[in-house]
């Protein structure tokens, strides 16, 4: 008679087996969410954006005049554009850094004042 030791006998309890966690299962293939899989969703998803950057910069080659405060030139259409969006990029980010420091600054109030009844 042969014993398979992966199924438990009657007198040995399943550790586990009411709430099975992702991953952790040795009959579950699939690892679950971590941080890794994330990191490489999201390198995946940036190089995608960005080869869909390059091919329309690329396209977009045709030159336009460009004034910005009495500075005269030509620049490809697609890297105006690119430089237009990076610039709203930038100032969105200083806005949301702006934002954040002042929350920050009034948690820190707030756990500071002793409670008001």
């Amino acid at each position: 008679m042969t014993t398979d030791s992966s199924i438990p006998g009657p007198d040995e309890e399943r550790v586990g087996a009411a709430t099975p966690e992702a991953g952790s299962s040795a009959t579950d293939p699939t690892p679950g969410f971590t941080r890794a899989s994330a990191a490489w969703v999201a390198t995946g998803i940036v190089l995608l954006l960005l080869i869909l950057l390059i091919v329309f910069v690329l396209q977009n080659s045709t030159k336009v005049a460009i004034h910005f405060l009495g500075l005269d030139g030509t620049i490809p259409l697609g890297m105006a554009l690119l430089i237009a969006a990076v610039g709203g990029g930038v100032m969105v980010g200083i806005a949301g850094v702006a934002r954040v420091t002042q929350l920050r600054r009034i948690a820190r109030r707030t756990r500071r004042s002793p409670a008001r009844p």
